[in-house]
């Protein structure tokens, strides 16, 4: 409870579209739009933390609706290039709840959060299996990787632990919008691995079904 009341209960939201964070992941961030030039300069003079959130298909378009829960991430590493783009890594801390988008005069969107549905995110204990259970979803990633052409170090996968080789699957792998937010709206470990499943198994289904009909 005493880090949950550390967060920030309105942050500055950075909506990506086919992308998500989970607590504990590290992501690579290349900032060059003006609004979230902005947001990063504002978020560095105070506690160093944005919003990850996902756009959906609706509202306006320089505006869209966005999904209910994001995740909330901290800047680690900040740099800047000479033609003005911010470099930055962030490291997922809490998933969170949208309650209501704030009024402001800034060119980014702020959002007021809660944290009370997801305070396990931000236990030091983390919900772990043998990453052997992840076998059949390393066989099934691997074939559609590769049919997309994508270039996976999957040895270096296998050495993580079960928690960060599952989430990091699920934040790279090459789902749709919707489909990675059911991954990040998973309530636990076991939870989310099922997910994963039943989502590579449409894709696998799919592949059977366009090669029968060939």
């Amino acid at each position: 409870m005493q880090k949950q009341n550390k967060l920030p209960s309105i942050i500055p939201i950075f909506p990506l579209s086919n992308f998500i964070i989970f607590p504990n992941t590290t992501v690579p961030l290349n900032i060059f739009e003006p609004r979230y030039i902005q947001m990063i300069n504002d978020s560095m003079k105070s506690h160093r933390m944005i919003g990850m959130i996902q756009p959906k298909k609706s509202g306006e378009l320089k505006k869209p609706d966005l999904y209910e829960i994001g995740c909330i991430g901290k800047i680690t590493s900040f740099n800047e290039t000479e033609d003005g783009r911010y470099l930055i890594i962030i490291n997922g801390v809490s998933r969170f709840k949208i309650e209501e988008e704030i009024k402001s005069e800034n060119l980014y969107r702020s959002c007021k959060v809660s944290y009370q549905n997801y305070i396990k995110d931000l236990e030091d204990k983390i919900e772990e299996y043998p990453i052997k259970d992840l076998d059949k979803i390393f066989k099934d990633l691997q074939n559609l990787f590769e049919k997309k052409g994508f270039m996976v170090d999957w040895s270096s996968l296998k050495k993580q632990n079960f928690s960060n080789t599952l989430n990091t699957l699920s934040m790279a792998s090459p789902f749709s919008l919707e489909e990675k937010q059911a991954l990040l709206e998973t309530k636990d470990l076991s939870t989310r691995k099922l997910r994963l499943e039943q989502i590579l198994k449409t894709y696998t289904l799919d592949d059977f079904s366009n090669k029968t009909i060939q």
